[in-house]
């Protein structure tokens, strides 16, 4: 169709941000890389959590990474490093990125000690993920039973939980509110919250953060 533009690049996030952490099935990735290269359109991966998706699905990361053309990870978030994310692809594409990098200034100098802890993040890391993953399951349950909020504890595969206020409230209140009792979360849009569990907190604190937002919602959670 002359009357719109040709697709060009298609890019997929894996788990999905605001998807709640959502995971993509194996053989969906499969079916859209399959047709994408059918037509010779490079596919890229936002893997910021891939490792969450392995995780969670069972799958090996590299068998995730396979469905792409270029990968893009990163090494905080759920794998705890202080700093980092890596681009992954074919060495002439990398080297036109090294290049593109050093145009905007992106270049790190002596960037050796952020690539220790990297390392120790990608060997030492990964495999403790399923713990943040239960630590979610149990926010979200616990979260489900609060009247005056929608969750669908189902839904939730990995470590992150968005839930809705209803009838729509204010989502920066509750934020507000919960943050002065030392619990942390995210106003996504006027009536939805984020929650992200990570290595710093334990399953006991699951309940301390139900209990602040219940006691917000005048529900009372458990004490």
């Amino acid at each position: 169709d002359i009357h719109t533009p040709p697709t060009t690049l298609i890019c997929l996030e894996n788990t999905h941000n605001r998807g709640g952490g959502s995971v993509y099935p194996l053989a969906t990735l499969q079916a859209i890389a399959a047709r994408a290269r059918a037509r010779g359109i490079p596919v890229h991966l936002d893997g910021a959590r891939i490792f969450n998706a392995a995780v969670a699905s069972g799958v090996p990361a590299s068998a995730i990474a396979a469905c792409a053309d270029s990968v893009m990870f990163c090494l905080t978030k759920g794998l705890a490093a202080p700093v980092g994310s890596l681009l992954c692809g074919p060495a002439e594409f990398i080297a036109r990125a090294r290049r593109f990098r050093r145009m905007v200034g992106g270049a790190m100098r002596q960037a050796g000690v952020v690539a220790a802890a990297g390392i120790v993040a990608l060997e030492k890391m990964v495999d403790r993920l399923e713990v943040d993953h239960a630590n979610a399951h149990r926010l979200a349950a616990g979260l489900a039973r609060i009247p005056g909020l929608l969750l669908d504890p189902g839904r939730v595969q990995t470590n992150i939980v968005i839930f809705r206020l209803a009838p729509p409230g204010s989502a920066a209140a509750l934020v507000r509110a919960v943050a002065a009792e030392a619990v942390r979360a995210l106003a996504i849009a006027p009536d939805a919250v984020r929650m992200v569990t990570h290595k710093d907190v334990e399953a006991a604190d699951m309940d301390v953060a139900v209990a602040a937002v219940g006691r917000h919602l005048g529900a009372g959670g458990p004490a």
